[in-house]
């Protein structure tokens, strides 16, 4: 996408790409660089850069408490009725901040070096409507003072900015884009087989049935309902990780991908799944659990989304986790007002089907969206039911910190609105690696060797990717 390449020569290049679906999830795409402000959280130390004057401050605080009083402090209403996102935060709440949530300790090794919190603090933002393909370009001339002369001239000088990253855009779309750059490793093959050899796992086969056997036993001793356990899986990469991300959402299209640069890492998403949606006091997250493989011909295809759905095993593993959910927004939602707008429907994507419910409510008043964040996070469909001790087990067992997978990533919006992926389908380029994370929900009727085979079914699209960059 010649948009994105040219705004991404920009620093801190961010994109929230709903690339599949205009009519319902995928209407809205954002694209913002050039931040004015970075947050990065490490614990209980978070850093404000400034990205103007290039001042830095440090505060000891935990994270979404923080987050409410940033929102304060940089408070804009919206200009617009029907645009989600005008100016605010784009960027990843890390899963380990759950423990700053559920008040446990981490014992997993965070061996990415990745922050447990990133954001960029954006005032000039294009936003792209695929329902009726126009674009807009936005400024709230921020940090200024609203309403100052100083803040009308900063919106208008980002304004322009903006306008010509569109108008060299639409000059380098007609063009030939430069091919992604190969990874080292396939000058000599091209092959699944190479490919898949080349995928180093922080667990062993007979490790991950072992994993799965120990939550049996504590499901068997009524400790536990559910949990999601996860793998990661790690390949040398040398590639253009822009490039590749504009590979990888062509091949497995979602309705909530993204891409982010930190400075260190850079964060590919193409997930299917909302964790939580925020519009003035309607608060929204929709849940997936369920996974089948698309068919390889109608026929096939269609049986195998009939079998997910009628799935007595995935069907009551998909209730727990709504009934989770349903409890997490009753946190903060008004009584009588949580309920299932859908429930078990089946949304099919490139290289999967899923079973997604859709649980929704009323916020009540003198709840934030930052009370909202904490009382959910992280989601829990990616965690399992208890939602605490599927937690602890999942610390206990799983190697290392999982970092920006089954976080979130979205945008929070300085009027309160907001929308958070769950941050599945999530690929991390970090010193001439890449990585991703692929699990699944283990319950009582389990089967270690299904549940191995699951994990690799939802790491096709990464593999795919890999063979053809």
């Amino acid at each position: 996408m010649a948009l994105f390449r040219k705004l991404a020569e920009k620093p801190t290049p961010a994109w929230l790409d709903a690339n599949v679906d205009a009519k319902n999830l995928g209407r809205f795409s954002f694209l913002a660089a050039d931040p004015f402000l970075k947050v990065t959280a490490h614990g209980l130390k978070i850093t404000e850069e400034n990205c103007i004057n290039g001042k830095r401050e440090e505060i000891e605080s935990p994270f979404f408490p923080y987050l409410e009083q940033l929102q304060k402090r940089l408070f804009r209403p919206k200009e617009s009725d029907f645009l989600p996102f005008e100016s605010g935060l784009i960027g990843y709440l890390g899963y380990e901040l759950g423990h700053q949530v559920e008040n446990f300790s981490q014992t997993t090794k965070n061996d990415l070096m990745m922050p447990d919190a990133f954001f960029g603090a954006y005032d000039a933002v294009i936003a792209i409507d695929h329902q009726t393909d126009t674009t807009w370009i936005l400024a709230s001339g921020l940090p200024e003072k609203s309403g100052t002369t100083a803040a009308r001239n900063r919106a208008q000088q980002r304004l322009n900015e903006l306008r010509e990253v569109v108008a060299a855009a639409r000059q380098f779309h007609t063009r030939p884009a430069t091919p992604a750059k190969k990874l080292s490793r396939q000058k000599n093959s091209g092959t699944e087989s190479t490919i898949a050899n080349s995928l180093q796992a922080n667990f062993s086969y007979a490790e991950y049935k072992s994993a799965i056997t120990k939550i049996l036993d504590y499901i068997a001793a009524g400790d536990i309902y559910q949990v999601n356990l996860s793998q990661r899986f790690t390949t040398p990469f040398s590639g253009n990780s822009r490039e590749f991300y504009l590979h990888f959402r062509d091949l497995s299209p979602a309705p909530f991908g993204a891409y982010i640069e930190t400075g260190k890492h850079s964060i590919m998403s193409n997930s299917p799944e909302r964790y939580l949606l925020i519009k003035k006091n309607y608060i929204e997250t929709r849940p997936i659990k369920g996974t089948r493989p698309r068919g390889q011909t109608s026929e096939e295809d269609i049986k195998l989304g009939q079998e997910l759905l009628a799935s007595p095993k995935d069907r009551a593993e998909h209730i727990m986790i709504v009934d989770l959910e349903r409890n997490d927004l009753g946190r903060v939602a008004d009584y009588g007002t949580v309920h299932v707008s859908e429930m078990q429907i089946l949304e099919s994507y490139a290289n999967v089907h899923h079973m997604v419910s859709t649980v929704a409510g009323k916020i009540r008043q003198g709840m934030s969206s930052s009370d909202c964040l904490r009382n959910s996070f992280p989601g829990g469909s990616i965690t399992g039911a208890p939602k605490l001790r599927a937690m602890e087990i999942i610390d206990e067992i799983e190697p290392s910190c999982r970092g920006v997978y089954t976080g979130s990533i979205g945008y929070f919006d300085f009027s309160g609105d907001l929308d958070f992926n769950i941050a599945i389908r999530t690929a991390i380029a970090y010193a001439d690696k890449l990585y991703f994370q692929v699990g699944g929900g283990i319950v009582a009727d389990s089967d270690p060797d299904d549940e191995y085979l699951e994990t690799h079914t939802k790491a096709a699209s990464f593999r795919k990717a890999l063979m053809t960059s």
